[in-house]
């Protein structure tokens, strides 16, 4: 329905948040299901080295780019992608919609204190979402007692924060389980929603350096920013490999 533009063998939506939203709320009113993968680069260079999470994001039936990195690469390729769909933007947009229309919503993933908080906030914010489950992120991904739950549930939406690639593996693990219900993986969303962890200045994300903010909150991730550079290092160098075969047949 969508053109897509290939990246390293993801092949990302060509779409805006505002019609992304539209479309992910249109299934909810249509009672269908669907599976949601906001990928960044780091997501993008793990699937290059693990085939089966390769194969799990390329179940997904919308890979959206959730990082700078992947809009700067569709303009290398010259295949420009128009937007950065955050994951945690995507998502307020759809809690702000499924308000207005009463919807139900299931969290998991996080700390126990954490989820219940951010469903504490989610209820507050938006007052007419039903809540009908959450559950903490510490379980085994073979645990089929919580997927039932999350079955039973009944939800609309479901957000799935267990971070990449856990959360992806374990909406593909299960997702044949249910007929209705929006899938989206939202990594650490839930530490933003339950103020464990501060986003970024919104001057910040405008000047897409929202990484920068978080790599100075939480030194650790510095490995996990390696992931960035690599990326765009091979794009470049596959760029250059195919204009150099171009001028050859020339």
């Amino acid at each position: 329905m969508k053109e897509k533009v290939n990246i390293l063998g993801i092949p990302f939506i060509k779409t805006k948040r505002e019609e992304l939203t539209k479309l992910l709320i249109d299934k909810m009113d249509y009672q269908e299901k669907c599976f949601v993968v906001t990928a960044n680069p780091e997501i993008v260079m793990h699937a290059q080295k693990d085939a089966e999470y390769q194969k799990t994001v390329l179940s997904a039936d919308y890979i959206v780019p959730d990082g700078i990195g992947i809009i700067i690469a569709s303009r290398i390729i010259r295949d420009h992608l128009p937007e950065r769909v955050a994951g945690f933007d995507l998502m307020m947009d759809l809690l702000s919609e499924i308000n207005k229309r009463k919807k139900k919503i299931f969290l998991l993933g996080a700390e126990v204190t954490v989820v219940k908080k951010a469903a504490q906030k989610i209820s507050e914010r938006f007052p007419q979402i039903q809540i009908v489950g959450y559950h903490h992120g510490y379980f085994q991904l073979d645990d089929l007692e919580i997927a039932q739950k999350v079955l039973h549930s009944d939800a609309d939406l479901i957000l799935v924060a267990l971070g990449f690639p856990r959360q992806e593996m374990w909406i593909s693990k299960y997702y044949q389980m249910f007929t209705k219900g929006v899938f989206i993986g939202v990594g650490g969303s839930f530490d933003v929603l339950a103020e464990k962890v501060k986003r970024a200045p919104v001057l910040w994300q405008k000047l897409n350096i929202e990484w920068l903010y978080r790599l100075i909150q939480q030194p650790s991730r510095w490995k996990r920013m390696i992931a960035l550079p690599q990326f765009l290092i091979k794009i470049i160098w596959l760029k250059f490999k195919k204009n150099v075969r171009m001028r050859l047949n020339l």
